[in-house]
C-alpha cells in the first residue's frame, strides 16, 4: 500500500504549490506587452492598423540594428553619431533631464525621427501645433525643397496637421502644401532632426502608401545605422525581470531554485522504486558464434558463407526493388543504381564475384577462405546501406 505522506512531505508540497502561484501571477508582468487590434498608440509592438510593428520588423529584416529602446534617454551611452533615436507620438511628457540627454544626443551627432505635435517637447528648437484629425483622410504631400529625403519618394501621404507654419528659420519644410507643412528638418548641433507631422508613413496601413517607404528609409539613413525605437514614452518602462536584474533578487532566486531542486531529488531517490540494474551475459551468443566460425575455418567452407549471405541480400534487396528475385545480376545492378544511387560496376563485380565462388565450391584453400571473408563484409556493407536507403525507397515506390 503506499505511504502517506507525513508533515515535511506536505509542507514542502503547500510551498511548491504557492510558488506556482506566484509564478503565474508574476508571468503578466514579466512578459513585454503585446497589442492586439485596435491600439490607441504607433506603437512597434502593435499589429492594429495604426502600429508600427510592420516597419520595425522590416528594418530588421532589412538588416538594421534595431531594438525597442524601454529605458530613459538618459541611459542611451556611446557615441551616437551613426545611431537615431525614434520617438513615434509619445505619450508621457519628459522630465528636464530627458529633455537635456536629447539634446546632448543630438549636438554630439545623432539623429531623431520625431512625429506628431507631442514631439515638440522633446526635440530643441521646436513649437507646438494642433495635429489633424487622426480619423480623417490622409492627404498627399510633395516635395518642396531639395533633401536627401525626398530621394525615391516623389510624394507621400498622412493626416494633414492643422495650418502647421514653423516660424524658426533653421526649419527646412520638405513636404508640404500652401496651407501646410508636414515635414521638417534643421540641425542641432552636429545631429539632425526630422519631424514628421504624423506618424502615417511608417504605421502598418501607410507604409503600403506610395513613396512612403522609401521616405522612411530615406529618413532612417543606411543599413549601418543603429535604431533606437522608443517605446519609453509609451509607458513600457522594460519588464519587472530587467529590474530585478540589477538587484541580488536574481542570485537570490536562482540559489533559492537550486536549494528547492536538490530537496526534490532527495525526495525521490529516498521514496522511489529500487531497481537492480540488469547486465546481460554476452557469453553464450559469443561462444555460438566463435564455434560457427571455426567450423567453418577448419572446412574451408567460405563459399558455403558467401551464397548464405549473397541468397539473403538477394532476397532483402530485390524486396526493396519490387523486382523478381532471379533477375540477372547485370539487371539488378543498374535498378540499384537507378533506384538507390548505387555504382552499378562496383555492386555488380560483388554479385559476379559471389557467384563465381559459389560455382567453385570444390576448390577449398586459405585464400579462398579469404576472398570469403572479403565478399561477405562487403554484402554485409551492401546490406547496412540498404536499411539506410529505405525512406528513399519508399518515397520512389510507395506501395
Amino acid at each position: 500500500m503506499p505511504q502517506s505522506l507525513d508533515g515535511g512531505d506536505r509542507k514542502l508540497i503547500i510551498a511548491a504549490g504557492a510558488l506556482l502561484v506566484v509564478l503565474m501571477l508574476v508571468a503578466p508582468l514579466v512578459s513585454s506587452p503585446q497589442v492586439n487590434g485596435r491600439s490607441g498608440i504607433t506603437s512597434s509592438y502593435s499589429p492594429a492598423w495604426n502600429g508600427a510593428k510592420a516597419a520595425f520588423l522590416l528594418l530588421q529584416d532589412l538588416g538594421y540594428d534595431a531594438k525597442r529602446w524601454e529605458s530613459s534617454p538618459q541611459e542611451i551611452a556611446g557615441d551616437p553619431k551613426n545611431e537615431v533615436l525614434i520617438l513615434v507620438e509619445p505619450l508621457q511628457s519628459p522630465s528636464n533631464d530627458e529633455r537635456l540627454a536629447i539634446r546632448d544626443f543630438l549636438e554630439n551627432g545623432g539623429r531623431v525621427l520625431a512625429t506628431g505635435a507631442a514631439a515638440s517637447q522633446f526635440i530643441p528648437d521646436a513649437a507646438f501645433f494642433a495635429e489633424g484629425d487622426p480619423t480623417g483622410d490622409k492627404s498627399e504631400f510633395y516635395p518642396l525643397a531639395p533633401s536627401p529625403l525626398m530621394r525615391g519618394a516623389p510624394r507621400i501621404s498622412m493626416v494633414a496637421p492643422s495650418d502647421w507654419h514653423p516660424a524658426a528659420p533653421q526649419h527646412l519644410v520638405v513636404y508640404g502644401n500652401d496651407e501646410t507643412a508636414a515635414v521638417v528638418t534643421y540641425s542641432v548641433g552636429k545631429g539632425r532632426v526630422i519631424w514628421w507631422a504624423s506618424a502615417g508613413p511608417l504605421t502598418n496601413d501607410g507604409i503600403r502608401d506610395s513613396g512612403n517607404l522609401a521616405f522612411f528609409l530615406n529618413s532612417i539613413g543606411p543599413p549601418a545605422t543603429h535604431i533606437l525605437w522608443d517605446e519609453y514614452f509609451h509607458g513600457v518602462h522594460g519588464s519587472l525581470l530587467s529590474v530585478f536584474a540589477h538587484t541580488p533578487v536574481m542570485w537570490g532566486a536562482f540559489q533559492c531554485g537550486l536549494f528547492f531542486l536538490v530537496i526534490m531529488v532527495t525526495y525521490s531517490r529516498r521514496l522511489g522504486p529500487i531497481h537492480v540494474p540488469f547486465t546481460p551475459t554476452r557469453l553464450s551468443p559469443l561462444e555460438f558464434v566463435e564455434t560457427l566460425g571455426d567450423l567453418y575455418d577448419s572446412a574451408h567452407a567460405g563459399s558455403a558463407a558467401v551464397r548464405i549471405a549473397d541468397q539473403h541480400f538477394r532476397f532483402l534487396l530485390t524486396r526493396k526493388l519490387g523486382v523478381a528475385t532471379n533477375i540477372p545480376s547485370a539487371d539488378l545492378a543498374a535498378e540499384a543504381n537507378r533506384s538507390l544511387g548505387w555504382e552499378r560496376n562496383e555492386l555488380l563485380e560483388t554479385l559476379e564475384q559471389c557467384e563465381q565462388i559459389e560455382k567453385n565450391t570444390s576448390q577449398k584453400s586459405a585464400s579462398g577462405d579469404e576472398a570469403a571473408v572479403h565478399l561477405v563484409q562487403k554484402i554485409f556493407d551492401y546490406s547496412q546501406n540498404l536499411e539506410i536507403k529505405r525512406t528513399d525507397l519508399q518515397e520512389r515506390h510507395p506501395e
